[in-house]
């Protein structure tokens, strides 16, 4: 920690002090004052909900669906103050975040999954959240399913949502709110962010919520600077049969010199040193999104829903990358290149249905069926730089940006790439027994993905921007699932439900590793059709007072794309999914406040990944690289009971080890991290005033927090110790 640090730290911990002393002179009456502070802890508490958003099915309580469920609420994300996503996803035992290929958008492995930025949900619409980064402070909660949803929210675009989906709920006027905050992350990061929100009309029918945030400086790794400016309004109608929301949303990023992955081949280096920056000054992203949907919902009758949501973004990225490779492992010695990538995306989702609920001789059904579409257009160029450049992992150098190398596209204005349509139909029943407390799930999905690609440049028979590539397949994917609730407050239930991916197209014909003529691919050209990976899920839930647990086992096979000998003519290949990915795992979570004042957030979760079924039995029964063998996380908060406007935060992250490779040679060890914090609540005249401070990272731990690649063997650092502290007045 900097000195710097140390005096915010201090000054921060001495206005707290000031302002705790001055608090009971400035409250006027003893009850009332009382009653406004109980109120402001209360909105103030993180917390999870055992339940959320589940696709088609819609809001739903945990215990009545076949799914692990639950979300993270607003006032987690305005407590902890994270710059990412990612950093809100830390609080849940069963995920780890990485990053992409080469670029700062997270990844998140879910049951040994990735899911991509581009494939988290907004309100449930595929392609609506922004592209790589977005700003947490926009959202109420962000909800986490565990396991394939196909089903529940149709093919991701990108392929994700194997091992679970993550969707963001926008902010609406729940409640009059007036919120001014101040913040600071260390080494030198100010915010300033603020939240209004009223209802208003007749019964209070309509609501407007405006919220926005600006907040730029260096963050605790070396010289490496973010800035985030962002807005977002909301505006609903509630009113009799007939509701209605319009949120609209602007975010502007920035993050320099940004420390990349690095990626390795024959050893793990020991880490260096926390906060160190192995990033070129000259590495950039800056993105620009404007995106929201609109959400209407019509009671035909009161057992019948009609419901629609549409939704649109247009994101701009600019995007300079240093990359690192490491040469040595015991110097450090590598070799740095980079990239310019210029992108734009203009995407469109929507999903419309009916919701009818029925019941007739102590039987009940839930019947849903709709369709929905979202339409992805991508226009990007690329530019990779010309040569390699020394560097080194424990003692980085600047060296100036290389010049312009291999090019593809128009970089001053980036045309279509590729187009992606992924259209669905659905149909659902859940059965209800014995008073809905079996609930028996069953449904179709009818989907087709459609793709286009298009040429970068010019070449032999073909022009930049010809179409060069198509891609249209159907797949059904069906879910089946079983709740039964034998007491108030248990729910035990089970579900088969798959996963939906593009398959690929078989290329021509592969290099031979003995260094020969390409090897002839039998079935080159030809378009695979989309890819199931199927899930078998068992579990129960338990609720009893304020407290959630879940334990969830499941199983998912995905399958793998590979090459095996085409058995006609042994001189050549088939490209196929030959291979399978099966992780099978156990889940545990638990949420909510065992004693009064005493609240928890936590689980486990045991994975262990294999390859199967490989070609040629190759690395046949490894374990799948980049998936801990278990993690854990804990989360307190403690209400001081001698003094009641003062809480105190903790929080353990665990990650087991993991593979570095596919052929196992490579480890990362296991590694835990600590992180405290504390948050006080006193009154300035009569207006509640929030303080918090907290150290992520304590004990300035540097630990390998990520294998997980799609390319190669890549490691991601884990963050170094940071100080945040905001101070938030509701008036």
């Amino acid at each position: 920690m900097t000195r710097s640090t140390f005096r915010t730290a201090l000054g921060l911990s001495a206005a707290t002090a000031v302002l705790a002393a001055a608090a009971p002179a400035l409250a006027q009456d003893a009850t009332a004052s009382e009653d406004i502070l109980v109120t402001a802890q209360r909105n103030n508490q993180t917390e999870v909900t055992a339940g959320g958003n589940v696709g088609i099915f819609g809001t739903k309580a945990a215990e009545d669906v076949p799914f692990n469920i639950r979300s993270y609420n607003e006032a987690l994300i305005l407590n902890q103050q994270p710059d990412t996503l990612g950093e809100v996803l830390e609080n849940d035992p069963t995920i780890r975040t990485t990053l992409g290929f080469g670029i700062s958008g997270e990844v998140f492995v879910i049951r040994g999954f990735a899911l991509s930025s581009d494939d988290v949900g907004f309100d449930g619409l595929y392609g609506i959240t922004p592209r790589q980064l977005v700003v947490p402070e926009l959202f109420s909660s962000v909800q986490v399913i565990n396991g394939a949803s196909a089903f529940l929210n149709g093919a991701a675009p990108s392929g994700g949502g194997i091992g679970g989906s993550v969707n963001l709920i926008p902010k609406r006027a729940e409640r009059d709110l007036s919120r001014v905050t101040l913040g600071f992350v260390g080494d030198s990061q100010l915010a300033g962010s603020f939240d209004v929100a009223r209802r208003f009309g007749t019964n209070d029918a309509w609501g407007v919520r405006i919220n926005g945030l600006a907040r730029r400086g260096d963050i605790a790794i070396d010289d490496e600077f973010h800035s985030s400016y962002a807005i977002g309004g909301t505006v609903d109608y509630d009113g009799g049969p007939f509701r209605a929301s319009l949120n609209v949303n602007y975010q502007r990023l920035r993050q320099s010199n940004w420390r990349p992955k690095i990626t390795v081949s024959t050893a793990i280096p020991a880490p260096p040193r926390a906060d160190v920056n192995y990033a070129q000054p000259w590495a950039a992203i800056e993105t620009e999104d404007v995106f929201g949907a609109l959400s209407l919902e019509y009671d035909i009758a009161d057992n019948a829903l009609l419901y629609a949501r549409i939704g649109a973004r247009d994101g701009r990225e600019d995007q300079i990358t240093s990359s690192f490779t490491l040469l040595d492992p015991v110097t450090g010695a590598g070799s740095g290149g980079g990239s310019y990538v210029p992108r734009t995306d203009n995407n469109e989702s929507a999903v419309a249905g009916l919701r009818v609920d029925l019941e007739a001789g102590g039987i009940s059904h839930e019947i849903n069926f709709g369709a929905a579409a979202s339409w992805q257009t991508n226009r990007n160029a690329f530019d990779f730089f010309s040569g390699t450049f020394a560097n080194n992992l424990y003692d980085p150098v600047d060296v100036p940006r290389p010049a312009s190398g291999f090019v593809g596209g128009d970089i001053d204005d980036p045309f279509p790439i590729s187009r992606t349509r992924v259209a669905s139909l659905f149909a659902s029943n859940t059965i209800g027994f014995w008073g809905d407390r079996i609930l028996l799930t069953g449904g179709l999905r009818l989907q087709q993905i459609s793709t286009k690609g298009y040429a970068y440049s010019d070449g032999p028979g073909v022009e930049a921007g010809d179409l060069t590539s198509s891609y249209k397949k159907d797949a059904v994917t069906p879910v089946v699932g079983l709740v039964v609730k034998p007491v108030e407050g248990l729910s035990l239930y089970a579900n088969r439900i798959e996963g939906l991916e593009q398959g690929q197209t078989a290329p021509p014909a592969v290099a031979d590793p003995g260094g020969g003529d390409d090897i002839i691919v039998t079935n080159g050209g030809e378009v695979l059709p989309p890819y199931a990976s199927v899930q078998y899920e068992v579990g129960g839930k338990l609720r009893f007072g304020r407290f959630n647990a879940a334990l969830a086992w499941f199983q998912i096979d995905r399958p793998n794309s590979d090459y095996r000998v085409n058995p006609a003519a042994p001189d050549q290949l088939i490209f196929g999914p030959f291979g399978v990915q099966r992780n099978r795992g156990v889940e545990f979570t638990l949420d909510g406040e065992p004693v009064p004042g005493l609240r928890l957030i936590g689980g486990v979760a045991v994975n262990d990944p294999k390859l199967r079924r490989t070609p040629g039995a190759t690395n046949q029964g490894n374990d799948a690289p980049g998936i801990p063998e278990w993690t854990a996380n804990a989360n307190v908060e403690w209400d001081l009971p001698f003094l009641p406007a003062l809480t105190l935060t903790g929080r353990v992250v665990h990650t087991g080890k993991q593979s570095a490779d596919q052929a196992n040679t490579l480890e990362l060890g296991a590694w835990t991290r600590f992180d405290l914090g504390a948050r006080y609540v006193a009154l300035v005249g009569d207006k509640p005033l929030t303080l918090r401070v907290g150290v992520d990272n304590v004990a300035d731990k540097r630990y390998w927090a990520s294998a997980f690649s799609s390319f190669g063997t890549q490691l991601l650092q884990g963050t170094p110790r940071t100080v945040k502290a905001s101070a938030s007045i509701d008036f």
